[in-house]
């Protein structure tokens, strides 16, 4: 790319120039293969430069004065002034080398070792630290751009932009949007039904135990305050599809809203070629009485739960994990008062953080990081080396290459794990620190005494301790809900449970005695407010009473 770049800046002819200018495209264009970047991207980096309204000058940097100096060349016509805005400070204008955008990261390729970035806590800047802390920049405001008009279309008409947009994007023409209950139950291998019906007991009494009791309470003589639960009437639940069969996801969603006592419960989960559901999801549907099911995903299934349809049912909350498009509709949904619909979380990403210590299992490691970064390129893969020497991370580093290198999706980790970063930290207490600050989706503590850091822990959607703790088992079976806050934002949101499907009313009762021991603070109160018709509603009884 230099070479070229360097005959094109020489080139002084039209030929020579359109020549040297081919071949720089062509490099790029490799440049940007072997990166995972498409022209499209590229498209949307010059969409934001153009907005810029003030021009800067071409200025070489520095490097590169010296050899321009050192070779001069043809005097050229004096450029117009340009009107410039200011330089940022010099300390700001890199991207700090912690950063996902940072020059020299790529995909490893064939051949080449999988291994993460390494960093040393004591050799960080704080704006470095803080740049490890961040997760990759979505363009947001690109993908509600692209969503707006699938959800518009879906509002306006129904199950026709259903069919229409799942055959656009699916390439399946669906003879039924909606399924009903009772399903046609399929025949499951044995050992695969044997496997859901334990994850599913397991899973409903996790969260049958969370159902919380009434509450009753006297807060002074005649007056009693009580809150009690109800569940959420119609809920819709996003499972979802291509290239995997998540009944997992399922089983997460639908059995604490079974749990709960939900009414009804539709759930939507992309169809397969042949326009049908996946035999195990619509088994875990049979299981936790979903009542509907909607054969279409992505955006508009969101749309279509969200304002209902036809033949879709319009739903009161949607919960479950999706892309950026299906987080997109939830969140366009939500913010729409027409759809009055609520939702379970923001998603991003999948995520794990990993503590080690001298006495983790470098291979329990390795296969607790590969798990999460097998999921997609965009999966977020941290290790907390806490007091690990050289030999120990090496160790850890060669167990990564080797299980990844085995992985049947290696081409996915081969982008994910370069992308991810190991943090060498001088103890356990400062990788919690670390850990508490990042807020990850899921904490995984391989370090000795691991169950009494547990108490440490105060940002994580949930925690797995000790060696013998895969967070695999809390995807699928050991009772824990997998549908977990991503991006940091387990910082203010709880995982998905039983909670989640209930709402909570709160009723009061008085007696005659109650309002007279209270009317005077009440009545204070609203004339301090300046409401003169909340005075009068005690006012009023008061004098009934007498």
């Amino acid at each position: 790319l230099l070479e070229e770049a360097t005959e094109l800046a020489d080139a002084r002819e039209p030929a020579d120039v359109a020549f040297e200018a081919a071949d720089l495209l062509y490099f790029a264009m490799v440049k940007c293969a072997a990166h995972g970047v498409s022209l499209a991207d590229v498209e949307r980096s010059l969409d934001r430069k153009h907005l810029n309204v003030v021009r800067r000058p071409g200025n070489a940097k520095p490097e590169f004065v010296a050899g321009a100096e050192a070779e001069p060349r043809a005097e050229a016509a004096p450029e117009p002034e340009l009107q410039t805005a200011p330089e940022p400070p010099a300390e700001e204008t890199p991207v700090p080398r912690t950063s996902i955008l940072s020059p020299g990261i790529r995909a490893a390729l064939p051949g080449e070792q999988i291994r993460m970035r390494v960093y040393a806590s004591d050799a960080l800047t704080a704006a470095e630290r803080d740049a490890l802390l961040q997760r990759p920049i979505i363009d947001s405001a690109e993908i509600m751009r692209r969503v707006r008009p699938i959800v518009d279309a879906v509002r306006a008409t129904g199950d026709a932009a259903v069919r229409e947009l799942t055959r656009k994007f699916d390439g399946v023409s669906l003879d039924a949007v909606v399924l009903r209950a009772p399903f046609a139950v399929p025949a499951l291998p044995e050992r695969v039904r044997a496997a859901i019906d334990q994850a599913y007991a397991n899973v409903h009494a996790f969260h049958s135990a969370q159902l919380a009791a009434d509450t009753r309470v006297e807060t002074m003589p005649g007056v009693v305050c009580s809150r009690f639960s109800r569940a959420i009437e119609r809920v819709g639940l996003y499972v979802p599809g291509g290239s995997a069969v998540l009944p997992s996801s399922a089983l997460m969603l639908g059995v604490p809203a079974q749990v709960a006592g939900c009414r009804e419960i539709v759930l939507a989960t992309p169809p397969r070629a042949d326009g049908s559901v996946v035999p195990e999801v619509l088994y875990v549907a049979h299981k936790v009485g979903a009542t509907a099911i909607v054969t279409a995903g992505g955006a508009q299934a969101i749309a279509a739960m969200a304002y209902g349809t036809q033949s879709v049912p319009k739903v009161d909350k949607i919960c479950g994990p999706g892309n950026q498009y299906v987080t997109a509709a939830k969140m366009l949904a939500q913010n729409d008062t027409a759809a009055m619909v609520a939702i379970d979380m923001p998603a991003g990403p999948s995520e794990v953080l990993v503590v080690a210590d001298a006495s983790s299992n470098a291979a329990f490691v390795a296969s607790d990081l590969l798990s999460q970064a097998e999921h997609g390129p965009d999966s977020q893969v941290v290790l907390l080396a806490a007091g690990l020497s050289d030999a120990q991370l090496a160790a850890i580093e060669a167990e990564v290459h080797a299980q990844a290198s085995r992985l049947p999706r290696v081409d996915v980790v081969r982008q994910s794990i370069p992308k991810s970063f190991c943090l060498r930290v001088p103890s356990v207490a400062a990788a919690m620190a670390f850990s508490n600050a990042y807020a990850p989706e899921h904490l995984i503590l391989h370090n000795a005494r691991a169950a009494a850091c547990v108490a440490d822990v105060v940002n994580a959607g949930s925690v797995f301790v000790g060696p013998y703790s895969p967070e695999s088992c809390g995807d699928y079976a050991s009772g824990t809900n997998h549908t977990l806050p991503t991006y940091g934002f387990s910082r203010m949101y709880s995982g998905v449970n039983t909670a989640t499907f209930v709402k909570h009313i709160t009723a009061q009762e008085l007696t005659p005695q109650g309002l007279a021991n209270i009317a005077d603070t009440v009545m204070t109160l609203a004339e301090v407010e300046e409401l003169e018709a909340h005075r009068n509603a005690v006012a009023i009884r008061l004098r009934d009473l007498q």
